[in-house]
């Protein structure tokens, strides 16, 4: 498709929209719900801007607004401040501001029902979020991106620090160093560098093309090594947001955020943000072509593509953090290493150059985004409704809450790839095209592509290993008969425990003691029958946990320093987290939960299931068709 340029302001407008908001929602912080009407109202205006030139872009107009046209004045000697909506960029924003406008409902449902601090701070940080994450997606070059993206980090500090108290404070320093400090230097590298390459060529550029910077091709093969330092220096700076390991760990800590944000700005805006720069960087400004005309020479092994680091290092990101989820207790916690995990795919996919792998590492982008969002939604609902965290407290608790499992449920379907859902769509193209491979122009060892597609279905396999558990602990166990943790740390079969009993196989899934922490007693012989006490003393976790804070010793949790806290400390019902003492109540669909939480979980997994099952009706399959047509001239939609 041949693409023209327009000047136009929307891709401002789009970007502006949440901006000024902020100044709306902190001006009625007296008067909630006209705060929150700003936040609703902002995010179908944002939506409606953005889906206005989705029609014009199809056609292959590409709309753009410069700073050096508006007002006279150049951002950087050479290079404009530019907002480009072309198909990648407008396939970002429309996701992003679609997902916001049930977020908002979600996000003043969560707030309330935990009647939580400083609402104000936390729905103003909100709004310049999506304004930051849709910035990123209209950048036109690499110095505008670069901008947004050092932005969003410094925008969504308060959120990850929100709660207050030294977990929160020490998540918070600890983003900020790796994707702000960490991920922007490398960034900045990385665009320094392609702006001195492009210089020794002719008029330095840094401006998107699909296909590649033609510039930048050329001063690839006059200096191929300072090309490809550029190259690993652009894609370190996005895998920091990406959660690429050895770059991944500020993203489970970052879990202490309230869960609207764990949902949409880490499963959408935040770590998305780094999948797609991922995708700016292969495929319009070096481009799939340039990228393969950079071989890397290997001693006793020969020629490696360029590519080829960045997919291992997907492909064993993948695969480890899906381990590392099994052994995760705490749910929040659990789907944060599913969510990296998840974003390798499109790393990989993106990596891999075969037109059928960036065609699904793309839709991947929406796939995961309606999948993941369900994920947290359901977490935060359960967390709202009984105070519950970890999953070996979730024994029966889908007869207290039948439509957020449920929800949870094709949610987990999807991140596992399973048919009629929108992963698996995503995850059937990468394999298919991970298969053609072999043989191909894109690899340069025969072996790489089959082994990249058993990767991809043995993390199929490990996906259904960390989410199973968890759907099975609702649905299939009682409170009082149930496995507490069927994770990797138990023996084969696990071992009964119940909420409401002692201990019935003495066997201890460490092979150590029947003992907890000396503080909380005994287990051995124990007869005390209180359901707050010995309970939470017999679950696994408290005699050979997994996670950093789970909780331990009989009737307590993990303060913020890692000390005892009484579970009855925070809530003035004097239960914190699994069943009352009778049991799970049984619910209905519709009184679960308040309506501005249980509609927004209904509407994103109905979008997850429409994915999968008509994927043809979806604007996000054709966009994505659209990008890998004008990047790789093939057509991968018939």
């Amino acid at each position: 498709m041949v693409e023209h340029a327009v000047a136009d302001p929307r891709p401002l407008a789009a970007v502006l929209v949440s901006a000024v908001t902020v100044a709306l929602i902190i001006a009625s912080y007296r008067h909630p719900n006209v705060r929150e009407g700003w936040s609703v109202l902002a995010a179908i205006s944002k939506f409606a801007i953005v889906a206005s030139m989705l029609p014009g872009v199809m056609d292959g107009t590409v709309y753009e607004w410069r700073l050096s046209e508006a007002t006279g004045y150049t951002f950087v000697s050479g290079i404009d401040f530019t907002l480009r909506a072309d198909p990648l960029g407008l396939f970002f924003a429309l996701l992003a501001s679609f997902l916001w406008i049930f977020t908002s409902f979600y996000a003043a449902g969560y707030m309330r029902g935990l009647d939580e601090h400083a609402q104000t701070r936390f729905f103003a940080a909100f709004a310049a979020s999506l304004s930051t994450a849709v910035g990123i997606a209209f950048a036109g070059n690499l110095v505008t991106i670069f901008v947004f993206y050092e932005l969003l980090s410094l925008v969504t500090y308060p959120l990850v620090a929100h709660n207050e108290d030294d977990e929160a404070r020490i998540a918070g320093r600890k983003y900020l160093f790796y994707t702000f400090f960490g991920g922007g230097v490398l960034l900045l590298a990385g665009t320094v560098l392609v702006y001195w390459l492009t210089s020794g060529v002719g008029e330095p550029t840094l401006a998107f093309e699909s296909g590649g910077m033609s510039a930048l091709a050329d001063a690839a093969a006059a200096d191929p090594a300072m090309a490809q330092a550029a190259f690993y220096l652009l894609i370190a700076g996005f895998g920091v947001k990406a959660a690429v390991m050895p770059l991944h760990s500020w993203l489970a800590d970052a879990m202490v955020a309230p869960t609207p944000v764990s949902g949409l700005l880490h499963a959408v805006a935040v770590v998305k943000s780094g999948a797609f720069g991922v995708a700016r960087v292969i495929l319009e400004v070096y481009g799939p072509e340039t990228i393969r005309d950079l071989p890397l020479s290997v001693p006793g092994v020969g020629e490696v593509g360029l590519n080829i680091p960045v997919a291992i290092m997907a492909a064993f990101t993948l695969t480890a953090a899906s381990i590392i989820a099994m052994r995760k207790d705490h749910l929040k916690r659990r789907l944060a290493y599913s969510t990296t995990a998840q974003l390798s795919y499109i790393v990989l996919g993106l990596s891999l150059l075969h037109p059928w792998t960036i065609f699904g590492a793309l839709f991947h982008i929406p796939a995961h985004a309606f999948g993941k969002l369900t994920l947290f939604f359901c977490a935060g609902a359960i967390h709202v409704e009984t105070h519950t965290d970890y999953i070996s407290e979730m024994a029966g608790i889908g007869k207290r809450m039948p439509l957020t499992l449920s929800a949870f449920t094709i949610g987990a379907a999807g991140m596992a790839g399973m048919p009629l859902v929108a992963g698996f769509v995503s995850k059937f193209y990468m394999l298919i095209g991970s298969v053609r491979l072999e043989g191909s122009e894109w690899i340069y060892l025969d072996g790489w592509g089959w082994l990249f597609a058993a990767t991809l279905l043995l993390s199929g396999v490990l996906n259904i290993a960390y989410f199973w558990p968890i759907v099975y602990t609702a649905f299939f166990e009682r409170e009082d008969r149930h496995d507490a943790k069927p994770l990797v740390e138990f023996p084969m079969g696990g071992q009964f425990r119940s909420y409401t009993g002692r201990v019935a196989d003495p066997v201890q899934p460490d092979g150590g003691r029947n003992e907890v922490d000396a503080d909380a007693g005994s287990l051995e012989g124990e007869t005390d029958t209180d359901t707050e006490t010995v309970g939470h003393a017999n679950h696994a976790v408290d005699a050979n946990p997994s996670d950093a804070d789970v909780p331990f010793g009989a009737g307590t949790r993990r303060g913020p320093r890692g000390e005892p806290v009484p579970l009855d400390s925070d809530h003035h019902d004097g239960h914190h987290g699994g069943p009352p003492a009778d049991g799970w109540a049984r619910h209905t669909p519709l009184t679960e939960s308040t309506w501005l939480m249980l509609v927004p979980i209904t509407v994103i997994a109905t979008g997850a299931v429409v994915l999968g099952v008509v994927p043809d009706y979806a604007i996000f399959l054709e966009l994505a068709g659209t990008i890998v047509e004008n990047v790789t001239g093939e057509v991968v939609l018939g």
